[in-house]
């Protein structure tokens, strides 16, 4: 497919574009659900019948039960009234009910462009690819939500969500580049292969970050820490290394997961600011020169929600400080998918 946009793809970048949006709002849905605990509220997957939550007091009834049934009404939850439950449940269902809108707006408007003709043949191959990503996202979901429901652990393995979240992600990533390549100029695309190099590199890191971040909110892990720049006091917190096995540590112990991720967020900053210096060579009139300092201001930025998420965490993890922490760094991670794409131009004789 060739870089250079032609007006005819201008309703299928809107289209994928729109697909960028809400994919980014079903992953903070996705964040409130787990942090208001709301993850395993329905307890069944109906495709259909599931879009709608249920219709009476009987229902709503029935549907209580069910949760009564899992280890997390039983050792967590067992004050819960009705209200209570009705609270968890919209969240689940808003995430899921969301996901089912997503799958319209893909399906509908890749069939009429079918219909139209808009879809060339070197377009086909990524829209597969587009639908897989999407229903293994939806799978892997299902799987994570039925990995919980028994009678024994109280959530989710943080494991299974850091799955589920860096696929979403990676769907995202996917959906942004193809959008990208219909519509981004070729004269747009640079050949910059240090800066490519170090965009891969920060990216790698990012993703590694994002990962420890689903640790972070699968782990609760936020409570290890509550103080900055120090964990409780100390430079190096106690509990470390205690787990067990070095693996089991550095993916299990909570004094562990949250000092590699405040570790990643400073080591992260270090090529960022090279990356961002490295940027002012580049052409006056280029798109990747004008948002060059973007991803600095919005590392730092990063930082100081993380900063006051974990000193704002008393009783529960301050919501609205975490989500934007999620938010923002979706974002960043996205600024440099786009310098990755803008950076791959080849060498012209």
């Amino acid at each position: 497919m060739k870089s250079s946009p032609v007006k005819s793809y201008r309703p299928i970048s809107i289209w994928l574009y729109i697909g960028v949006g809400m994919i980014m709002v079903q992953v903070l849905i996705g964040g409130l659900t787990r942090l208001t605990g709301s993850g395993l509220s329905i307890t069944e997957w109906k495709p259909i019948l599931g879009a709608f939550p249920p219709m009476n007091e009987q229902a709503w009834q029935l549907a209580f039960d069910q949760y009564k049934e899992i280890a997390q009404f039983k050792k967590l939850n067992s004050h819960f009234s009705l209200s209570d439950f009705k609270f968890i449940y919209f969240w689940e269902w808003f995430h899921r009910d969301w996901a089912r809108l997503m799958g319209l707006v893909f399906i509908f408007p890749f069939l009429y462009f079918l219909i139209k003709k808009k879809i060339k043949s070197d377009m086909v191959n990524p829209m597969v690819i587009l639908f897989l990503l999407g229903a293994l996202q939806g799978t892997i979901g299902w799987i994570m939500v039925q990995s919980g429901l028994h009678a024994e652990n109280l959530y989710v393995s943080h494991i299974r969500l850091a799955v589920h979240f860096i696929s979403a992600l990676i769907l995202l990533s996917y959906t942004l580049w193809f959008a990208m390549k219909v519509s981004v100029p070729g004269n747009q695309i640079l050949y910059v292969p240090a800066l490519k190099k170090l965009n891969i590199w920060l990216l790698i890191l990012i993703t590694l970050q994002l990962i420890y971040a689903a640790f972070m909110a699968g782990l609760h892990a936020a409570y290890a820490g509550v103080t900055w720049p120090d964990m409780n006091g100390k430079w190096i917190p106690d509990g470390m290394l205690t787990q067990g096995s070095f693996w089991e540590d550095i993916t299990h112990n909570l004094s562990t997961v949250h000092f590699i991720h405040r570790g990643l967020a400073y080591l992260i900053c270090i090529p960022v600011i090279i990356w961002t210096i490295k940027a002012k060579e580049l052409p006056e009139n280029s798109l990747f020169k004008k948002i060059r300092y973007v991803p600095i201001s919005l590392l730092f930025f990063q930082i100081l929600l993380g900063i006051l998420t974990v000193i704002n965490t008393e009783a529960e993890i301050p919501i609205v400080y975490a989500i934007l922490h999620q938010f923002v760094g979706m974002i960043f991670l996205l600024v440099y998918v786009m310098t990755l794409f803008l950076s791959r131009g080849v060498q012209t004789k």
